[in-house]
């Protein structure tokens, strides 16, 4: 026997919309313990040994989840609206511990007071201090919009960011060569840290820029160009990991793509949005992932386009499906940074790569789809 998504439970789309938020409030901590109070628990395994799994304790994963939230609130009923509100109001305390240390309103991955690089790792946490990493675009914007940061925040941090695109001060070593002289925004706000291009990432900051009508900058326009150029070139299918190392796969970045043009429609964008609708049919036909199935049906969803039925056998519950250790949206690419061709060679092979997961985040991701399915009903 075959279910479609909206089916599993015998019940219909709002009561498991209902049970799949009651789920994500269940699994926010509620003390610290090993995962610190408002956060999720989100854990990386090391690609080139993926038995051993180290709790790794971070901003991404619980901003990304209240962010969806935020997005969703409109599109829910009072109950379920009520106790996704509560779940962003338990969250906003954690993330004082990842702003930026000097009280600048920017973000990092790992806590920064005390600075953390890859937590419960034994004796490489003798280097936290000193080899700290930077605050980071893609942490930035999207905690900006899950504590939902004034306008006067937003255009602060969105001036600070000028100072890190490609080119002032340093240039771009390990992109394509039609890529270097594009003046985009690396993904870090460090000085010592080499540029880095990864579309993803500039999808979020123009999300953000979009969400907060910002005045667009040469930077802006520059990372758009940049997001164009992988699109007409099709390296977001050719090569995922290259220009976007730290999210990894065609169907995550397809993900960040519609995200960003659902906010507000760029025409420059939407020229491509029939090439990516079927890009993202044919991958979600391809892949044996559930959860990649979910990202690619909700891309499509904001996209206009009903997407294929999401079935599983009666082998499975949609729980155990969810809980999957195997599908990292999120990668942690410390050979990202690299020149050419070592990024390469060492991203093949998996050096310094670690797969994160994060169950609540892949409910939430499920809890996104089932909320747009409903959506398409009703209208």
């Amino acid at each position: 026997m075959v279910l479609s998504i909206g089916n599993t439970i015998n019940a219909n789309d709002s009561t498991l919309t209902h049970v799949l938020m009651k789920r994500l409030a269940v699994l926010q901590s509620k003390k610290d313990q090993v995962f610190s109070k408002g956060s999720f628990s989100s854990y990386r395994a090391y690609a080139l040994n993926k038995t051993i799994e180290k709790a790794d304790e971070n901003a991404f994963f619980t901003g990304l989840i209240c962010f969806t939230l935020r997005n969703l609130l409109n599109d829910l009923n009072q109950a379920d609206k009520k106790v996704a509100s509560s779940i962003i109001e338990n969250s906003l305390p954690y993330f004082d511990n990842f702003k930026n240390r000097k009280g600048r309103n920017t973000y990092n991955f790992w806590t920064t007071n005390p600075p953390k690089i890859f937590p419960n790792s034994g004796w490489l946490n003798v280097f936290d201090h000193s080899q700290s990493l930077p605050d980071d675009f893609d942490d930035t914007a999207i905690l900006l919009l899950a504590i939902n940061a004034s306008d006067s925040i937003a255009s602060e941090v969105h001036l600070f960011m000028q100072g890190f695109a490609n080119g002032r001060g340093k240039g771009i070593k390990n992109t394509f060569d039609a890529y270097k002289n594009i003046p985009a925004y690396s993904t870090w706000f460090g000085k010592k840290m080499p540029v880095d291009f990864d579309v993803s990432v500039l999808a979020n900051v123009l999300y953000f820029v979009q969400h907060y009508q910002l005045n667009w900058t040469s930077a802006d326009s520059a990372s758009l160009q940049l997001i164009l150029k992988v699109i007409e070139d099709k390296k977001y299918i050719d090569a995922p990991s290259n220009v976007s190392p730290h999210y990894n796969r065609s169907s995550v970045i397809l993900y960040h793509l519609s995200r960003l043009m659902s906010i507000q429609s760029i025409a420059a964008l939407e020229i491509h949005k029939a090439e990516l609708i079927e890009v993202s049919k044919n991958l979600l036909n391809e892949s044996s992932s559930f959860m990649e199935k979910i990202i690619l049906s909700t891309a499509l969803m904001r996209w206009g386009t009903r997407p294929p039925v999401i079935s599983i056998s009666t082998g499975n519950t949609l729980l155990e499906l969810i809980d999957d250790p195997n599908f990292a949206f999120f990668i942690a690419n410390m050979s990202s940074m690299l020149p050419n061709p070592l990024k390469d060679l060492a991203g093949s092979i998996g050096v310094g790569k670690f797969n994160y997961y994060c169950e609540a985040y892949n409910l939430c991701l499920v809890l996104e789809n089932e909320v747009w399915q409903e959506k398409i009903v009703n209208h």
